[in-house]
């Protein structure tokens, strides 16, 4: 399970209506919602500037967070909608979902890339090259992995690449992505030596080479 999860820090608002959350925006403080579980919906503030700083590390929408909140027992919430100002694109309202521990969520896990000073590709002179630093799982709140290992003692010879189907996923985790075999990492030769292995006449003059990319309501006091 996940070494740490990050905490929320938020103040219960004691009014609600639109007249309240004007107060709280000027006061400096972003007004929002938590609701779901077996509890009533709490309106809550948070500080303008806090969560502004966790919004700008991005991914803000599929992170777990434990809330803290004065009053009441520490809960696990993910955010569900972030209301922004139409011309200044800056949060105005947040809605939070609690969590149960066998709640199902999605969350993007990170890759853990181990034993790179063992890995025979790279020993010959190859380049690592990560696509992806991490993976989107669907996994339960009460059992969210710290990360997805590979093994880089695995690429022998430039060229050998990692797919998702190369890592072991953690028990009860599903993969969003089901319908492909999607790239982790690769090893490459350096590009001065491809440079000099280059064949000009492989492609011709009016070929152009392309390049495949991946596709990849709660209550509200307003």
């Amino acid at each position: 399970m996940a070494g740490e999860i990050p905490d929320l820090q938020a103040q219960e608002r004691t009014g609600t209506g639109k007249g309240a959350a004007r107060a709280a925006r000027r006061a400096g403080m972003v007004p929002g919602i938590v609701f779901g579980g077996d509890n009533d919906p709490l309106p809550i503030n948070i500080p303008f500037n806090e969560l502004l700083k966790k919004l700008k590390k991005g991914r803000f929408k599929s992170t777990l967070f434990n809330l803290k909140v004065d009053g009441h027992d520490d809960v696990r919430v993910i955010c569900r909608d972030v209301q922004r100002d139409v011309v200044k694109d800056l949060p105005t309202h947040l809605d939070l979902m609690r969590l149960k521990r066998t709640t199902k969520i999605n969350l993007f896990i990170p890759i853990d890339f181990q034993h790179e000073d063992e890995c025979p590709a790279i020993t010959k002179g190859g380049v690592m090259t990560t696509v992806r630093g991490e993976v989107e799982l669907i996994v339960t709140a009460g059992d969210i992995p710290d990360a997805l290992i590979v093994d880089m003692r695995k690429l022998v010879n430039l060229g050998d690449t990692i797919t998702i189907s190369d890592i072991e996923l953690p028990e009860g985790a599903e993969l969003v992505i089901k319908d492909r075999d999607f790239m982790i990492c690769n090893v490459t030769a350096p590009s001065a030596l491809k440079s000099d292995g280059d064949d000009e006449d492989d492609v011709d003059a009016g070929e152009v080479p392309t390049i495949e990319q991946d596709a990849d309501v709660p209550p509200t006091d307003e």
